[in-house]
């Protein structure tokens, strides 16, 4: 859902179905049954449209309203097409919710004291842990973390991988006989379930004979589940807590069935998980009573929700200016004022990212607008407020207005289905591993971005005030300016500091000069009267 071809390359092979690319990277995949070609919005729909048909069957009441449950890490992207899918299907979809803040309503009903959950949701395809507060009815999202392409599925495949190589089977054959793909990828499905019960899985299919122990699958998923316990360091991290402060764990999707994931998870939390429920209805329980608490049946239940990646706009030198940040609490809104870097200028490009990188290409682009018709003004003196507003279902909506004119645009960040989704699931690892080196690029790009105006601020007071400086000022201004242009040219912030001092301290007292002539020329022949 929401991903492009590039998002899926390297896996398509493993699919019992045919995923074709498209000449627009921004459009999404398109899947291939039989002789039909579908978009994921266009399948999502179909699936929601028969579970819509079969709840209206079982009610004899038409169903009109909806709220749909998406993992946590889902993207700005996912969500919209997951809203797509709904209108696709008929539905008017009232929310989108976080499946683990989903879990933790269901099991929160009947918990009045405060405490604080852990909610470890491994599914078919991806991994979510959230940790929440619960207190007074109030569902607080601390942190949440999580690896949108990690599930049952990648057990599966560990399955299906071994079978080929401990029967020296090449793997171009589950890329060439689809039929054989989808075959032993069921089998090892079955294999997985089945060793959660029993100490060995063996099938026939055809002159193959596919065995596997409880011992030698175990091997294979530890590396898997390791992975979701390094989700699980990160999150609680995120929150400043440890594990020792989490009071219950809450185990949901159909993979924490397996024993390897709930003894790990056991062992990392040093408590037995919390798994009363099906772990394949507790997220679907806990839209239901989202649903119930919008329909206004329940008053005592306040949900509130965080946005897991920063929201920020790309400011001069290509630098991330955060104007949401990470973890915020959602719905929210913030603003921050900007102004213009050239004189006279009238149009100013606004482009909008989510990361935690601090530089705009190593984070994802959600999408741009122009704010045109600002009146022509000096450098410096608009007055533009650009303001974030981001809804409970984290679509986000980003509004600009100068305010001496009143001028303004605003506009709904569409999806854009075309980006990594890999890129989106290690953003949070990458601003962490590269923050010394983020920090030293910021400082450097910060630098010459104040020479440069400083530059122009000299240049221009050079040209205005011609008649109040000496030969020798003007000729000491410019060449300061001119070594703090070489400077901006190099990679040494302290030197361009240094040049910036120099050009500053010099012309300090120049400009005081030039503003006592420029007053007390505007004020010759007025006179002041006194009180």
């Amino acid at each position: 859902m929401g991903k492009s071809y590039k998002d899926v390359q390297g896996f398509e092979n493993y699919f019992g179905y045919t995923i074709i690319d498209s000449p627009d990277e921004e459009s999404l995949v398109k899947i291939r049954v039989n002789d039909k070609f579908y978009s994921p919005i266009e399948l999502s729909s179909e699936i929601l449209k028969e579970l819509k048909k079969r709840i209206e069957a079982v009610l004899n009441k038409t169903v009109s309203k909806a709220v749909i449950t998406v993992p946590a890490y889902f993207n700005d992207s996912q969500r919209q097409a997951t809203r797509d899918a709904g209108k696709l299907a008929g539905l008017d979809v009232l929310r989108i919710v976080n499946e683990p803040t989903a879990a933790a309503l269901a099991y929160g009903l009947d918990k009045k004291e405060a405490q604080t959950i852990a909610v470890y949701d491994l599914g078919g395809g991806t991994f979510d842990i959230s940790i929440l507060q619960i207190q007074d009815g109030i569902f607080e999202v601390l942190s949440t973390n999580g690896d949108t392409f990690l599930g049952g599925d990648d057990f599966d495949r560990a399955i299906v991988d071994y079978w080929l190589t401990e029967n020296n089977i090449d793997k171009s054959l589950i890329i060439n006989d689809k039929e054989f793909s989808q075959t032993i990828r069921l089998a090892a499905e079955k294999a997985k379930k089945a060793l959660s019960q029993n100490p060995v899985f063996e099938q026939q299919i055809g002159d193959l004979n596919l065995k596997i122990d409880k011992a030698t699958f175990e091997q294979l998923a530890q590396p898997l589940v390791t992975k979701t316990i390094d989700c699980c360091k990160k999150a609680l991290a995120d929150a400043q807590l440890t594990a020792a402060d989490i009071d219950e764990v809450v185990m949901v999707g159909g993979s924490t069935r397996v024993p390897l994931v709930k003894n790990t998870v056991a062992q990392f939390f040093n408590k037995k998980p919390h798994d009363d429920l099906n772990p394949d209805e507790v997220v679907a329980l806990g839209a239901a009573i989202q649903a119930d608490v919008l329909a206004g049946n329940q008053k005592d239940i306040l949900l509130i929700d965080i946005t897991p990646l920063s929201l920020g706009i790309e400011t001069v030198g290509g630098l991330m200016d955060v104007i949401i940040p990470r973890n915020s609490k959602i719905p929210t809104k913030a603003a921050r004022q900007y102004t213009t870097s050239i004189d006279g200028q009238k149009n100013l490009k606004i482009a909008v990212y989510q990361g935690e990188r601090d530089l705009v290409e190593h984070n994802r682009k959600l999408g741009e607008f122009v704010l045109r018709g600002i009146p022509p003004m000096p450098a410096g003196l608009p007055k533009i407020d650009i303001a974030f507003y981001l809804d409970a279902d984290g679509i986000l909506r980003v509004k600009a207005k100068e305010l001496r004119s009143n001028v303004e645009q605003e506009v709904t960040m569409k999806a854009s289905y075309g980006l990594s989704e890999e890129e989106m699931a290690l953003m949070l690892l990458d601003s962490i591993q590269n923050a010394a080196q983020d920090l030293q690029i910021r400082s450097l790009l910060e630098a010459r971005n104040e020479a440069n105006n400083i530059i122009l601020s000299a240049e221009k007071f050079v040209k205005q005030n011609e008649a109040i400086l000496t030969p020798e000022e003007i000729a000491e201004t410019l060449r300061l300016t001119s070594v703090l242009r070489g400077s901006v040219a190099g990679d040494n912030k302290d030197a361009i500091n240094t040049a910036m001092a120099d050009l500053n301290e010099y012309t300090t007292p120049l400009a005081h000069r030039a503003m006592d002539v420029n007053i007390a020329e505007a004020m010759r022949g007025k006179k002041i009267a006194a009180e």
